[in-house]
């Protein structure tokens, strides 16, 4: 492990970096000789020439972030736990326990009647560029792999083309469109496409809308995420476009409005504002009152997702989910994020995932050994592999049916985008052009579309998509090979038996077995034998 948990004063996220870069101070992240006449690489030289500007990753729009922190403890400190006896969910015969058996659909909901062909889902992507662009990739690849798909804050409020009259949203153009592509290409009723909302988007009543205009039944209440503990921001390039946020309620920095801001912004003083949202205010009262308002309005199923906040907050969120007859409850660990978050904030605020996810299998077990039905539990912060998914549902079981990632299928998504536009101009590069130079050649996957959504179909199915749902084959796959190791055909046997912790810090933390006492009772009985 590295001497420090924080890279300091330097990041490839803000454009920073120190000009002695083998002489570096830890605490301060400073250059041991900080020489008079530097141009100010690091990022307290940046700051003193582009201000708060320097608080956010760069180059914004084209990038997703997430923490450089080494934190003390992570998913790779548990290692999963095989067998030789054994099967459970199928028959305990060699040719029938085979890998390729392994059944990873999940059901979940009040009623049961959400299904899932494979446990992970996508939190909330929201108005940032990173997700509008490459939602196409991330709708359909949802959709034909049967997995969820959540739209996150602010993307009524900042879609130039909706219509809001009196505060309320009336019709839009981009939620229709980011609804509509998950539901043309939704299989079987497998998966689910949510309408997330924060402060602004219930002041517009984009939920309502959602429900009553565009035919969502799920829609999800947000206390927050992982990556920071403000509201939702982005940054905004046009005067006009900030001075309509402006109108509609957003905080935005500077105000748009002011005549000295509008002249220091065409001076070229600075070259973007700052949308925010606000930060909400929970209460009992305030959550059981606007769950029993998306009742009314025709919610079929809501969801609630929360961030890294301290342990009291956690604990509401799962009293208050088992309480108020929640169906999902997603639990974001510090570290991530998709958008814009403050870099410094990214890397060092709130609770990180193991800590988190272990405290909320702690309160979730107590609620319901007191009698409390717990809804479905999902757990993010940074899994991208089979490997992390597998020790996330080991972790948290038998609660947590799902395990949720964005940044990783946001990537899956842009390569396959990236691969399509290389294959339109012929400018495939090498490192591609080794598997061929079609759609059919580079990815694996094509042969199993074509037959299964048709020929036309398939022509016109973005290489984004594609690339989403190949990476998807890929983690099914590897997540089937190691439940049949550890001779689990179906999700619902996954045990918090099945993982052991690898250091004793990483057992005190989760709960999980050290190594070395995995089996203890078990190893006395077979040797006493």
């Amino acid at each position: 492990m590295s001497p420090t948990f924080s890279a300091v004063n330097r990041s490839a996220a803000t454009l920073t970096k120190n000009r002695t870069d083998d002489s570096i101070t830890p605490i301060s992240g400073m250059c041991v000789t900080c020489v008079d006449g530097c141009i100010g690489m690091c990022e307290i030289g940046k700051s003193a020439y582009r201000g708060h500007e320097v608080i956010y990753p760069q180059p914004f729009g084209v990038i997703t972030t997430a923490s450089e922190k080494d934190y003390p403890i992570d998913y790779s400190h548990f290692n999963i736990m095989g067998t030789a006896v054994g099967a459970h969910g199928i028959e305990a015969d060699s040719d029938k326990a085979i890998f390729p058996n392994v059944n990873l659909e999940v059901r979940f909901g009040h009623d049961g009647g959400l299904k899932f062909r494979y446990p992970w889902i996508i939190p909330g992507i929201g108005s940032t560029d990173i997700a509008k662009n490459n939602w196409e990739g991330l709708a359909i690849g949802s959709a034909l792999a049967g997995t969820g798909l959540t739209i996150g804050e602010n993307v009524v409020g900042m879609d130039p083309e909706s219509v809001i009259k009196n505060g309320r949203v009336l019709d839009t153009v981009d939620l229709k469109r980011r609804v509509k592509l998950f539901q043309d290409y939704q299989r079987d009723g497998y998966g689910a496409i949510i309408v997330q909302a924060n402060i602004e988007d219930t002041r517009l009543g984009t939920q309502e809308y959602a429900i009553e205009k565009l035919g969502v039944e799920i829609v999800e209440l947000k206390w927050g995420q992982g990556a920071k503990d403000i509201g939702g921001e982005v940054k905004v390039k046009s005067l006009e476009k900030a001075q309509m946020l402006y109108e509609r309620g957003y905080v935005v920095l500077p105000n748009p409005t002011d005549p000295a801001v509008i002249k220091a912004f065409e001076r070229g003083s600075f070259k973007e504002f700052e949308r925010h949202s606000r930060v909400g205010m929970v209460t009992e009262e305030s959550f059981a009152k606007r769950v029993e308002e998306l009742r009314k309005a025709g919610a079929k199923y809501i969801f609630l997702k929360t961030g890294a906040y301290r342990p009291a907050d956690l604990a509401r969120a799962v009293l208050f989910a088992c309480k108020y007859g929640i169906d999902l409850l997603t639990v974001d660990g510090a570290g991530g994020g998709t958008g814009m978050s403050p870099w410094r904030m990214m890397n060092e605020w709130g609770v990180p995932g193991v800590e988190l996810h272990s405290l909320l299998y702690k309160y979730a077990k107590r609620l319901a050994d007191n009698g409390m039905k717990v809804p479905a539990l999902v757990l993010a912060g940074g899994f991208t592999f089979e490997d992390q998914i597998f020790k996330g549902l080991a972790l948290g079981a038998p609660f947590v049916k799902l395990i949720g990632m964005a940044r990783s299928p946001i990537a899956a998504a842009m390569v396959g985008k990236t691969i399509g536009r290389a294959i339109e101009e012929g400018q495939i590069p090498v490192y591609i052009e080794r598997f061929g130079n079609s759609k059919d050649e580079i990815f694996v996957t094509a042969g199993e579309l074509r037959r299964e959504i048709g020929e036309n179909e398939f022509e016109h199915l973005p290489t984004g998509a594609i690339g989403l749902y190949t990476y998807y084959e890929r983690l099914a796959q590897g997540l089937r090979q190691l439940m049949n190791g550890s001779r689990k055909f179906s999700l619902e046997h996954i045990e918090r038996n099945d993982i052991a912790a690898l250091t004793h810090e990483a057992a005190e933390v989760s709960g999980i077995p050290y190594i070395m006492d995995v089996d203890k009772a078990e190893v006395e009985e077979i040797l006493n034998s």
